[in-house]
């Protein structure tokens, strides 16, 4: 879950975030880091409703008019911090079978959804039901990682796991789900072995051609 250029902050024009972060520089680069890590730090403080864009500029030690300046509003500074976390260099690990990478995956949403204390995670999935701004970031930075994770299923069907060509983003979605399920709608205590249970289950469906498309 990192730049802008000083010009944009100099002309006092708002720019879209997605423009703004393919952008490099120095000073910007500082600045964009400190309000971010502001933003990550008030919502797990203060949630939705205490996050303003006053208090992110006085915990990221800059003037308010450059917060207004660059992100306008809160939606957009949330829509900045999930997209600068498809900035990242993640790819999921490769350990030889894809019953033990869909279990790599799930131990990660695992341990972000059930660490045993406040999570960014969870809070930023909570901002995406009150601002459009966030959901609509949310639903890019869930996307850029789906894609990332194809790989898994195309390293299976490569090792012969799979009987023919499946369907990713179904065989990932159906791996995953039963975590958000049990973590964040459920409420369910956590379970150390449900990251294995679910990722067999969808081995299992995958390998019977529960996934499958056409050739």
């Amino acid at each position: 879950m990192d730049s802008r250029t000083q010009a944009s902050e100099d002309s006092g024009r708002q720019e879209p975030a997605t423009t703004q972060r393919r952008r490099t520089g120095g000073r910007s680069a500082r600045v964009r880091a400190q309000v971010l890590e502001a933003v990550g730090a008030l919502l797990l403080e203060a949630g939705y409703d205490g996050l303003t864009v006053d208090a992110v500029a006085e915990r990221a030690g800059v003037h308010r008019t450059t917060v207004y300046r660059r992100w306008g509003d809160v939606g957009r500074l949330l829509a900045d911090v999930l997209d600068a976390a498809s900035d990242d260099t993640w790819s999921p690990p490769d350990t030889g079978s894809l019953e033990d990478d869909l279990t790599a995956l799930n131990q990660e949403v695992y341990e972000a959804l059930a660490g045993g204390g406040p999570s960014l995670t969870t809070a930023l999935i909570a901002a995406g039901f009150r601002s459009p701004e966030a959901a609509a970031a949310l639903s890019r930075f869930w996307e850029d990682r789906y894609a990332r994770c194809a790989v898994v299923v195309t390293r299976a069907a490569d090792r012969g796991e799979l009987s023919g060509p499946a369907d990713s983003r179904a065989l990932l979605v159906a791996a995953t789900a039963p975590l958000y399920q049990e973590l964040l709608l459920l409420r369910s205590t956590p379970d150390p072995t449900l990251p294995r249970h679910a990722a067999r289950a969808a081995t299992a469906a995958a390998r019977s051609g529960a996934f499958g498309t056409a050739r």
